[in-house]
């Protein structure tokens, strides 16, 4: 038996040889990503077939300085029943829910009255999410308050500024503290990409927090300049798919930030089949940080089962 399929990841020793002579060659990155996307085609069943596994793999999120406890429930609701029920039965499929309900800390206890009864995840961010820019003892009591509402995952943030000084040790200090505090709950580490500066850094980075014990290395926050680009989630599944070689543990990925269409739900499972294998198109491994996202493939699922793209008053309430 895999023993990634029951074990969550429990990080190693920091080593830095494995990481250290990394240098990634951007312009091959770039060419290798848009290869991979342009040469996969997925037409009618079989696109209907991917947007559905991308919609059970979503992290439904809501992070607006003016959430409330109804908004909360409201999302929860279209994470129970993200396609109508009627286009799911004309597909064969008697039920579906996203992956998750991602929340800021103090939303959690309401995702999780909405939520009660049902297998749906609650995600947390924490650590003074989006910057990060708070003292450790502060992030890890949010991530301790997090956890003790009831969220069952905790998107946290890394300093940006120890990759940027190539601080490793610093880096996978605060990382094993965090996952420490997470306890039960998975631990998805946001590495904020786009400001990282360099793929080099992105692939770095992705190691220390795999040996630190994330069990999801996560592209962004949602809230850099930059967010997913399908070379960035590249070199983060290359990173993704060394460690699982050399530890025998799979570690998930989370793309987040930019995702706005059907397109880019299927761009980004295509990428993670080839480089990874079609084992991590699972929520346990694979997830999709959105908020708009459902919306499109709402509109592609209709066009599929009735020939016609439903007005926007008939999709699932978001």
């Amino acid at each position: 038996m895999d023993m990634a399929t029951t074990q969550r990841n429990p990080g190693t020793d920091l080593t830095p040889e494995w990481f250290d002579r990394i240098a990634v060659n951007t312009p091959a990155a770039e060419r290798r990503a848009s290869s991979l996307t342009a040469r996969r085609s997925l037409k009618k069943e079989w696109q209907a077939a991917w947007l559905l596994n991308a919609v059970r793999c979503i992290d439904l999120t809501t992070l607006s300085g003016d959430d409330t406890p109804d908004r909360v429930a409201r999302l929860c609701a279209k994470a129970l029943q993200p396609i109508a029920p009627e286009q799911l039965a004309a597909m064969g499929v008697k039920s579906l829910t996203t992956g998750a309900v991602c929340v800021y800390p103090t939303m959690v206890e309401a995702a999780r009255r909405a939520l009660a009864g049902s297998a749906v995840p609650v995600a947390s961010v924490a650590t003074g999410f989006p910057a990060g820019l708070m003292p450790l003892d502060l992030r890890l009591a949010e991530i301790r308050y997090a956890r003790d509402e009831g969220a069952d995952e905790i998107d946290i943030v890394i300093s940006r500024a120890l990759v940027l000084c190539g601080d490793w040790s610093a880096l996978y200090d605060e990382l094993c503290a965090m996952r420490e505090a997470c306890g039960p709950a998975l631990m998805k580490a946001i590495l904020a990409t786009g400001e990282l500066k360099t793929l080099t850094n992105v692939a770095r980075a992705s190691h220390v927090a795999m040996q630190a014990g994330a069990d999801f290395i996560k592209t962004s926050t949602g809230k850099e300049p930059v967010n997913a680009t399908l070379p960035v989630s590249l070199v983060m599944l290359r990173a993704i798919r060394d460690y699982h070689d050399r530890t025998g543990f799979r570690v998930g990925f989370k793309p987040a930030g930019g995702l706005k269409t059907a397109k880019d739900a299927l761009n980004w499972q295509v990428l993670m089949a080839e480089e990874l294998g079609r084992d991590w198109l699972r929520p346990s491994l694979f997830r999709i940080g959105a908020s708009s996202l459902l919306g499109d493939i709402e509109r592609q699922i209709s066009h599929y089962v009735t020939g016609r793209y439903a007005a926007s008053s008939r999709l699932t309430m978001g």
